[in-house]
């Protein structure tokens, strides 16, 4: 206190003024702090960001070995990317979705870095060549119409934060493309949005996902007429044969009879495997397809001429006589043919429809 009273006035009033002033700076201090106590209404909002635009387009090389069995196909795809946020790659991020046997698949980036066009977008294209995979519809083989499809999806950023936009002409297809036994139609880009009803374990995103989603789809369809040629001509030529026993005179009925049970069994097992050939190919499937239906017909015709035969070797009084026979066999025979061609016709119509 001795020490105090010796300073000259001076120094008193200085010190005042320091002590006011640390005062003052650790009020203002305090004030400009953010209150976290607070609650979250009275947090200043946060603006809300648009998603990056990212421009998608695609051109199709070539598209090779579809397999029904694995509903597989192999595809050489490129596809490109105009962006303009240069903290983002789509090009790096982008991920196939659908894609069948990924260790086989090999991917090249064009450009490493993106290329700067000169209004400042950056350009990336990515060479993906192997084989993709999507649900085929079997139900209306032989006359099913396929479409090829690859999914493309950016591996990081939800919908929220990147959208996938289609360019002026997003998907084209090299004329030189031929697939055996198939006739390309007009391909498409679809963009949509792809939600997944699960957060991968991200709490901030919410309970789902989603992401942008481009789909390359190229329509595939069977050329009918060839197609027809080669399916039913030879289940005709088989009901044929059968057919004309009932034109066998009847009396010659033990021949008759004889031949038509060996001939029909033959054509039976004909059929058979027939049908196990047509369905070697295809995915085995828990229902019936338009050719499975049509062999099950052709087996119900078989079955009533045998029928018809049985039968006939019962004549017996005034209606057993050889032109009462005949004449009850080619009724009998117009009946089957009759009956197969209204079933045929409603599964055909039923299939395409």
């Amino acid at each position: 206190m001795r020490f105090i009273s010796a300073l000259p006035p001076w120094a008193h009033v200085i010190r005042l003024f320091s002590l006011a002033l640390t005062v003052a700076t650790a009020v203002l201090f305090s004030i400009g702090r953010p209150s976290f106590a607070g609650s979250s209404s009275e947090a200043a909002p946060t603006a809300k960001t648009e998603p990056q635009r990212v421009v998608i387009g695609a051109f199709i090389n070539d598209i090779q070995e579809i397999d029904f069995r694995t509903q597989s196909y192999a595809v050489d795809v490129y596809v490109w990317f105009r962006w303009t946020d240069t903290s983002i790659d789509p090009s790096k991020t982008l991920e196939f979705m659908n894609r069948f046997a990924p260790n086989a698949h090999v991917r090249d980036q064009i450009y490493e870095p993106p290329k700067v066009l000169p209004d400042g977008t950056l350009y990336a294209v990515v060479r993906n060549q192997g084989r993709f995979s999507t649900k085929l519809a079997l139900g209306n083989y032989p006359f099913d119409k396929q479409e090829l499809v690859v999914d493309l999806e950016d591996s990081e950023l939800g919908s929220n934060f990147l959208r996938y936009v289609a360019d002026k002409n997003p998907l084209t297809v090299s004329p030189e493309i031929y697939v055996a036994g198939f006739r390309l139609g007009p391909a498409r880009m679809e963009i949509v949005d792809h939600v997944y009803p699960t957060n991968f374990g991200n709490p901030t995103v919410g309970d789902f996902e989603a992401y942008s989603r481009a789909k390359l789809i190229v329509p595939i369809e069977r050329p009918l007429t060839a197609l027809s040629v080669k399916t039913f001509l030879p289940i005709l030529l088989i009901l044929a044969c059968a057919g004309m026993i009932l034109w066998v005179r009847p009396a010659y009925i033990d021949a008759r009879v004889g031949l038509s049970v060996t001939a029909l069994l033959t054509l039976l097992l004909t059929l058979v495997a027939l049908q196990l050939a047509t369905g070697r190919g295809q995915a085995d499937v828990d229902y019936l397809t338009m050719i499975d239906k049509i062999y099950l017909a052709s087996y119900a015709f078989i079955l009533l001429v045998l029928l018809r035969v049985v039968r006939a070797s019962w004549r017996d009084g005034e209606h057993g006589s050889d032109e009462a026979v005949a004449r009850v066999d080619r009724s009998w025979f117009l009946f089957v043919v009759a009956f197969y061609a209204a079933v045929t016709a409603v599964i055909v119509s039923l299939s395409l429809s």
